[in-house]
């Protein structure tokens, strides 16, 4: 038996599949009943036409679908909790009980149910505990009209099903699951709230507040505001409450404090009291229910009760809804009129509801001016939904950009405060990414500059479970300022690993227990008073231990900013679909697309160590004068699948349809930029700077933007200013004033070392770098020339000189040589930029390419850093992480001369805060990335697939496309010596065996031939929905449709698709980009390994293909189960031969639609079935599944 109070994640992971058999089943009726479709389709039809969403009918359907089956998922939680804990009464049970006597009283009473209502099933009975929540007075606000279990309901088969879970019993007949528990712990509802749903979790950025977090809020917040105004009338809302943290943890501070105040009132009245000050809002329905839950079972043990039944209607202000939409009026207007903007946002906002949502209550709850604390931890995401977007945008003076939802909580947070000389006091735990993006400068500088603030903790580096975004703590009061300065805590360390005790971990404990001492500084933090007016200017910078006064000493010994050398900081190209453009080179040749219509596409993680490695290649949809055209019959083939999606893509003018652009051309694009050659490339987003000189012929998306300098710059210019950007100093200063996006965002962890966090370096950030006077040409000339060798000497630039072992050895050792060469001129490049600065006296460094070779783990911060973790005063990853081993002495075959610069170096670092500042892991260049070995392998397996894609091998004597079996395939390559020792040494071995080592290359390299071997079943309702757009636009090519009376089809996730594999190859537009077709189940009898088709193929060469594996497999003889997907995928191919080769081909002298059109009726008619009902073939399932125990058939 497992205690599920205790037991939370368990019990989240046992109840997530009987969630999603819920979630199938009332889809299923749905779809089954039209009626019911067709008000659920008037539904989304009236959210999007209100603008409430601008989701997908699939994407919103499953939302609404999700929180039903969420809804009667919960209650029946609640119920088994009420029943295990006998809070509805001594043998009151429905389902099961805390023992085997009302477990057997449950199953009778259901029994009797039965037989006194014969025409009723499982779901009635269940809904009889349901009525008993509604019968009793506290808990009468589970199942209120605004219940998510009344948006549908389960089948009576389904709810038999989880009857039957909560059922089960272990060997000794205890039940698996109790929830009996004296202390009546609900923080098992909080596991439930952040990891129940999946879906959910993505579309409302589920995660939970540690208790710990939310307790220092409170003291910073709500204590302070009790201390200037009476308890009576108090008043707290939490307008993003998810499952109810803080709600519970400000309603125990006013219980205590109804108890000290008024220990005369009757218990009850002051519970209430208590209970009547806390308000939360969320918008997602099952949160507020599981708070609403938490909260009921808190105030009944407040007031000393046992059961639910003698408890009292307690006052629930909870409600679910958008608290950003939801507002009152005031004479034609809301309160929402701060800086003389004033907003009717009712008539805005509230023309539409869900069912809930309580629109009055929600009016009520959210006007504004009505709370003496405003706390929370709101949405760090930045809002896909355009319609939201452009709403809040509409709403929320301050939302600029892409900007999160940081932006407009904030807002919110300090709105919903009361003003005046009693000013409530707000609090919140939020992603700091306003502070260093774009986004955040009018939040900055016209919002919180105007502001009362208190307190700005930077909590980036504390550990907070589940948080991976950088997050800060900002406190403060809805009035105007009214100090000089705020108290901040500066971080200086990130927490050195993950604590046991995340409340006692030592950043966390630094803040709490140093925050009211300003001056205070560790290695961990720095508590300072910070002046207004450094807060007034975006960006804001909460570094400390020096860091300030280091980014003005480099500041100061500028000469003049970046943004006064250069024309242009930018992509070259934004499509606003990238999957339907973007694919590893080949793949656009492989379905003939010329290359006239392809470019090689730079993204940030090509871009490293002075290097730029092109891995993509994008569809370019211009002809040689750089202007739109779509003329190539392939291009357009190619595009034609997404045109609907395509022309919906929406810029800050509107969509292409609507602006003037074409539906095939990118979003944006900047042909001036591309026709200039030169240009300096560099790293969105990374932990460290990475600039590249390009020379031309690529282009660059957002996440590698490219500074273009003026017409008339040389290559020298770039090198100038590339030595500089890529220098410790510049990287130092770039992460003072860019966007901390931590390790891996919301539920990523932290990372447990600076050098780990990922930064954003925008281009506006860049045009104020502080360039020094003199600029390191030579050395960058130098380094930018060994970078450009060490690329020629990369494995898969080796191989096109002979994949035999000889030819990698001698790339491998020229490698490694030059590479050495670079680390030494970088170190003498990060030395050369101190003098530069101004922040060293003596120049320490040697002659360009006079350096010795240098290996990582030997340059002299290293040396410091390992005589440090020798002495134990510090603790790091940095070496095992870098494959480096730590030496503490200066390597000893240096010349003398080196050694004793070394020296001086590492004397500076000691002596220097400004250079021991620079010379951490943080600033300095990390040289990571794959081995040697790890890139062999990847450049051994795409020049050996590349071999395997050779068009005579998939093609017969006539043109005819022929499979191949893997066996085949190995008969044909086997005598090629060449391809037989790149093969051996892909598989590490000698004379690999050809088959088994082919069947493995080519194991994850083919996608299957039909959807339904392709896709999970909500990717074949996403497929369904895709073949009536492509349908739809068939019907706009022949002009009886027009294209607004198309829907946008939905995009796919990984989890629509059966294999990850499928998915990697397709991505959200399921556009094939894979190399091979699987067929599987379709090969010879004596043929074991896979068989295999050309991705290359046509459509028309497709479907021959398979009419030739059927007649080969019916001349076997066997069973007609193998031939029926042979025959369903000749009809999904159908519709594409029909539109792209009718007429007589010339390779086969006849219409390819006609015949395949004949070939379908005559197969399907062989395997009979209808050709209509190809589509619902399914393959066998693989798994098993124990059935629930037989009872009563009842009406569904």
């Amino acid at each position: 038996m497992a205690l599920a109070t205790t037991a939370g994640a368990q019990l989240t992971a046992a109840l997530r599949p009987q969630l999603v058999m819920l979630v199938d089943d009332i889809r299923a009726r749905i779809s089954a009943d039209p009626d019911e479709l067709e008000v659920w389709r008037a539904t989304h039809t009236e959210a999007i036409a209100e603008k409430r969403t601008a989701a997908s009918w699939t994407d919103w359907s499953e939302d609404q679908i999700t929180q039903a089956a969420v809804g009667w998922l919960l209650t029946s939680v609640f119920v088994r909790f009420c029943e295990d804990n006998l809070l509805l009464g001594k043998n009151r049970v429905w389902i099961a009980g805390p023992d085997r006597g009302l477990r057997q009283r449950a199953e009778d009473a259901e029994n009797e149910f039965y037989r006194q209502n014969q025409s009723l099933s499982y779901r009635e009975w269940l809904e009889t505990a349901f009525e008993a929540l509604s019968a009793c007075a506290a808990t009468r606000a589970l199942v209120d009209n605004h219940a998510a279990l009344n948006i549908a309901s389960p089948s009576s088969d389904a709810v038999q099903a989880l009857l039957a879970f909560w059922r089960r019993t272990s060997d000794d007949g205890e039940l698996i699951w109790s929830f009996a528990d004296p202390t009546l712990s609900t923080r098992f509802l909080g596991d439930l709230y952040q990891d129940l749903s999946d879906f959910a979790k993505k579309k409302y950025a589920l995660l939970q507040t540690p208790e710990f977090v939310e307790e220092f809020i409170l003291d910073r917040t709500m204590e302070p505001a009790l201390r200037d105004r009476p308890l009576e009338g108090f008043a707290l809302i939490d307008p993003t409450c998810g499952s109810g943290h803080f709600l519970l943890g400000a309603f125990a501070r006013l219980v205590e404090r109804w108890h000290q105040a008024a220990p005369g009132m009757e218990l009850r009245a002051r519970v209430d009291r208590a209970l009547a000050s806390v308000h939360g809002v969320d918008i997602n329905p099952f949160a507020v229910a599981i708070a609403k839950f938490r909260l009921i079972v808190a105030a009944l043990q407040a007031c000393g009760e046992a059961s639910l039944l003698d408890a009292p209607k307690f006052t629930l202000n909870l409600a679910a809804g958008d608290a950003l939409l939801h507002g009152p009026e005031r004479d034609g207007t809301d309160a929402f009129d701060f800086d003389d903007r004033r907003v009717d946002k009712n008539a805005i906002a509230s023309g539409f509801s869900y069912s809930t949502e309580d629109a009055s209550t929600l009016r009520k709850f959210l006007t504004p001016g009505s709370y003496d604390v405003v706390v929370g931890n709101p949405p760090y995401i930045v809002v896909s939904d355009k319609a939201l977007n452009d709403r809040y945008r509409e709403l929320y003076s301050y939302c600029k950009g892409t900007y999160a939802l940081t932006v407009p909580f904030m807002e919110l947070f300090f709105k919903l405060a009361r003003s005046g000389d009693r000013a409530g006091w707000t609090g919140q735990i939020t992603s700091n990414s306003f502070m260093k993006r774009q986004f955040g400068v009018p939040l900055i500088e016209d919002f919180l500059a105007n502001r009362d603030l208190h307190l700005i903790a930077d909590t980036s580096g504390a550990y907070i479970p589940g948080h991976g975004t950088p997050t800060l703590i900002l406190t403060g009061r809805n009035r105007s300022r009214r100090t000089d300065t705020v108290r901040a805590v500066l971080g200086i360390q990130g927490e050195p690993g993950a604590p046991v005790e995340p409340e006692n971990g030592l950043v966390w404990r630094a803040i709490v227990e140093n925050l009211d001492k300003p001056g205070f500084e560790n290695q961990l933090i720095s508590v300072v008073d910070v002046p207004r007016n450094l807060l007034e200017r975006h960006p804001w910078s909460l570094s400390g231990g020096g860091a300030a006064e280091l980014q003005v000493a480099i500041e100061e010994a500028s000469s003049s900013a970046l943004g006064a050398h250069t024309r242009v900081i930018g992509r070259t190209c934004h499509t606003g679909a990238d999957e339907g453009y973007f694919g590893r080179a080949g793949c656009w040749q492989r379905i003939s697309i010329g290359d006239r219509h392809t470019v090689e596409l730079v993204t940030g993680n090509a871009l490293r160590d002075w290097t730029c490695t092109v891995e993509v290649s994008s569809i370019f949809p211009y002809d040689q004068s750089l202007k739109p055209t779509i003329a190539d019959p392939y291009l357009h083939r190619a595009l034609w699948r997404n045109r609907t999606l395509l022309s919906a893509r929406r810029e800050p003018g509107g969509t292409h349809a609507e602006i003037g652009l074409t539906w095939f051309e990118w979003s944006r694009w900047h042909p001036e930029r591309f026709s200039v050659p030169l240009g300096i490339a560099f790293a969105f987003v990374a932990t460290h700077n990475h600039f590249v000189l390009d020379r031309g012929g690529k282009v660059f998306k957002q996440s590698a933007p490219v500074i273009k300098l003026p017409k008339d710059a040389t290559e020298d210019d770039h090198l100038r200013l590339l030595g500089t950007l890529n220098s410790s100093t510049a990287c130092f200063w770039l992460k003072q004033n860019s966007h901390d996006k931590g390790n891996g965002g919301i539920g990523g962890g932290i990372a447990s070392e600076e050098w780990e966090r990922f930064f954003e370096f925008t281009g506006t950030t860049l045009k104020d770098f502080p360039l020094p006077q003199r600029l390191p040409l030579n050395r960058s000339a130098t380094i930018d020339k060994l970078a450009r060798r060490v690329a020629e000497h990369e494995p898969a630039a080796a191989l096109e000189n002979g994949a035999t072992k000889p030819v990698i050895e001698s790339a491998h050792t020229e490698h490694t040589r030059l590479r050495a060469l670079m680390i030494a001129e970088q170190e003498e490049l990060d030395w050369e930029m101190y003098l530069n600065y101004g922040l060293i006296d003596a120049d320490l460094t040697v002659p360009a390419g006079t350096s010795p070779e240098i290996r990582t783990g030997q340059r002299a911060f290293e040396i410091v850093l390992a005589r440090r973790v020798a002495a134990g005063d510090v603790e790091t990853a940095w070496f095992s992480r870098h494959g480096s081993t730590p030496i503490t002495d200066i390597p000893s075959h240096w010349p003398d001369a080196y050694k004793q610069l070394v020296e001086k170096r590492i004397e500076a670092i000691e002596s220097n805060k400004f250079v021991r500042l620079l010379e951490r892991p943080e600033y300095k260049r990390r040289w990571a990335g794959d081995s040697w070995d790890t890139k062999l392998q990847e450049a051994l397996k795409n020049w050996l697939l590349d071999k395997l894609e050779d068009r005579s091998l998939w093609f017969g004597a006539q043109g005819t496309p022929a499979p191949r079996s893997v066996g085949e395939l190995a008969g044909h390559v086997e005598t090629n010596s060449e391809f037989i020792e790149a093969l051996d040494l892909w598989a590490g071995r000698k004379d690999a065996p050809v088959t088994a080592t082919l069947v493995t290359l080519l194991s994850d390299q083919s996608v299957p031939y039909l959807a339904a071997l392709r896709y999970k079943e909500s990717g074949l309702r996403k497929r369904a929905e895709w073949e009536r757009v492509w349908d739809l636009q068939r019907q706009e090519d022949a002009g009886l449709v027009v294209a607004t009376d198309i829907p946008v089809p939905p995009k796919y996730t990984g989890a629509d698709f059966a294999k990850q594999s499928y998915w990697s190859h397709r991505g959200k537009l399921d556009v094939p980009k894979e190399r091979f077709i699987l067929y599987p189940n379709a090969g010879r009898e004596t043929d074991p390994t896979p068989l295999l088709g050309w991705a290359g193929w046509d459509h028309a060469q497709q479907g021959i293909a398979l009419a030739a594996i059927y007649a080969q497999r019916e001349a076997e003889g066997v069973d007609l189960e193998r031939l029926t997907p042979l025959v369903a995928g000749i009809a999904e191919l159908l519709p594409w031969v029909r539109q792209w080769h009718s007429g007589v081909d010339p390779t086969f002298s006849l219409d390819l639609a006609d015949y395949l059109t004949a070939q379908l009726h005559e197969k399907s008619a062989a395997v009979d079935t209808a050709v209509d009902d190809l589509k619902r073939w399914r393959p066998a399932s693989t798994t098993r599944g124990r059935s629930a125990a037989p009872r009563k058939v009842a009406p569904q």
